[in-house]
């Protein structure tokens, strides 16, 4: 662990060091509250230990501080005191130290508190592991690894409000395979996921680093194309479109003999500065027109 020890008293900060290495930590000094809060940003320590009386930031205003910032990893807070009172631990307590250990310090105590940090801390970084495992599954499709619509409507979000604040255009893209009921009639569901899987590799081989590729729904996909203009959104989602026929998957009860996708886009714009969910109802909208125009297209939605 790292350990950052906080003292006035130089005394009490040499047996306090010489106790944090003699368990094995690194350990950071400070001589005041001030040094301990720039060294506590710049290095983020596991563990910190601070005197409560100290010039500058005093320990209570230092765990008050620790404990207003929003970080991914839990600090254990020990707080140093010459003050034994049930009112001065509480008051510790209640500013957000875990333990408190009384002075003049007893290096075996403080190796034992240092013990269980070590543990608190290392369930702690367990549980923020989890916890980032958890999210990332709960906004990706299973099935293509792509994006779900979860993640989609938090990026939509994002992006919708600052291009509504530097007046940048981006488009969306409502992509949907081709017969795909069909395709699964004729080969099955386990050939209709792989064939899925296929078209949303050839998506997100096709699109640029910057854009965004979503699993909709069902057999249909979403792409999100920032800084991009509505001709210039059609001439990339037609080579997507040829991108997705580059990969001859054979299906018997398409016109064309193979796999095929249509896709609809609508675009936002200085003229037309409609929200997200009206967005994407004109791009479902332009491509329904491209099924009933005759499916392997793409069409512009109307604005």
């Amino acid at each position: 662990m790292k350990v950052l020890v906080a003292d006035d008293d130089p005394g009490s900060l040499l047996v306090a060091r010489a106790a944090v290495e003699r368990s094995g930590h690194d350990c950071l000094t400070a001589a005041d509250g001030d040094e301990a809060w720039a060294l506590y940003l710049e290095h983020q320590p596991d563990v910190v230990v601070t005197d409560w009386m100290m010039p500058g930031m005093d320990g209570l205003a230092l765990c008050r501080a620790i404990r207003g910032r929003k970080a991914d990893l839990y600090t254990y807070i020990v707080m140093l005191t010459s003050q034994g009172s049930r009112d001065d631990v509480l008051a510790g307590l209640e500013a957000g130290a875990d333990d408190y250990v009384t002075k003049p310090l007893d290096p075996f105590v403080l190796q034992a508190r240092l013990l269980v940090a070590l543990r608190v801390t290392t369930l702690h970084a367990d549980l923020a592991h989890y916890r980032k495992v958890l999210a990332q599954q709960a906004r990706t499709d299973p099935l293509t690894g792509l994006h779900n619509r979860l993640k989609l409507a938090e990026d939509l979000e994002q992006l919708h409000a600052r291009s509504q604040r530097y007046t940048e255009g981006y488009c969306v893209a409502m992509c949907d395979v081709d017969n795909f009921k069909s395709y699964n009639d004729i080969y099955g569901h386990q050939a209709g996921d792989l064939a899925l899987r296929a078209v949303a590799g050839a998506l997100v081989g096709a699109a640029r680093k910057s854009d965004g590729v979503y699993r909709y729904g069902g057999e249909e996909f979403l792409l999100v194309l920032p800084n991009q203009s509505q001709l210039g959104a059609k001439a990339f989602m037609e080579r997507a479109l040829n991108t997705v026929r580059d990969l001859e998957i054979v299906h018997s009860g398409d016109p064309l003999g193979q796999l095929t996708l249509s896709a609809g886009i609508s675009a936002f714009t200085a003229e037309h500065r409609a929200d997200a969910d009206t967005l994407l109802g004109e791009a479902d909208a332009a491509l329904y027109a491209a099924k009933a125009a005759g499916r392997n297209r793409v069409e512009l939605a109307l604005q």
